[in-house]
């Protein structure tokens, strides 16, 4: 399956056109480079813009309709029971890459009980496993922002795996009766 788009796509800084798996006039979905845990994908505005103030009228509404659109998606095809759909915005959230963008985690009962609970995400989401900036860099660069910590089991995915997952995902958009 080809590109959904003959132009390229950012997020930030960041060429992630091959991981875009649904495009709306003003927003796009991708797949993430190293997921918090299955399934985890972005929503982000097509216009980059850090802070959802900057966002006008119209790209908010495309913005949180596409989010709740992937959600259920996302929620079907990784048997999800629960989602987390989260914004870091600002550096002082922790947003890392400044382009507005909303993370979609499906969740499933005791999927996090060995890291202690369902509220890990957000420590998770905080920290360094959640910096997806330092792991596009790490990707685009070849090398560590930050030194690894407590982090081995988290490796980033290639460039062939995101595609096959954005695939994957954009024929289960084109399936679904909501998009």
């Amino acid at each position: 399956m080809p590109p959904l788009s003959t132009k390229p796509i950012h997020f930030g800084a960041f060429l992630v056109t091959s991981q875009v798996f649904h495009l709306t006039p003003l927003s796009f979905a991708f797949v993430n480079l190293r997921p918090l845990l299955p399934g985890h994908v972005l929503v982000s505005p097509r216009r980059v813009v850090p802070r959802l103030c900057d966002l006008s009228h119209d790209e908010v509404t495309d913005l949180f309709l596409t989010v709740q659109n992937i959600s259920r998606v996302v929620e079907r095809v990784y048997g999800a029971t629960g989602l987390n759909v989260a914004i870091q915005d600002g550096v002082d959230a922790g947003q890392s890459v400044p382009h507005v963008h909303t993370h979609i985690v499906p969740r499933k009962a005791a999927d996090l009980e060995q890291r202690g609970g369902q509220d890990a995400i957000y420590d998770m989401l905080e920290g360094e496993e959640g910096d997806v900036g330092a792991h596009l860099k790490e990707r685009d660069q070849g090398r560590p922002k930050f030194p690894k910590v407590d982090d081995t089991k988290r490796q980033n995915r290639s460039e062939e795996e995101m595609a096959q997952e954005a695939e994957w995902l954009a024929r289960e958009c084109n399936e679904s009766s909501h998009l």
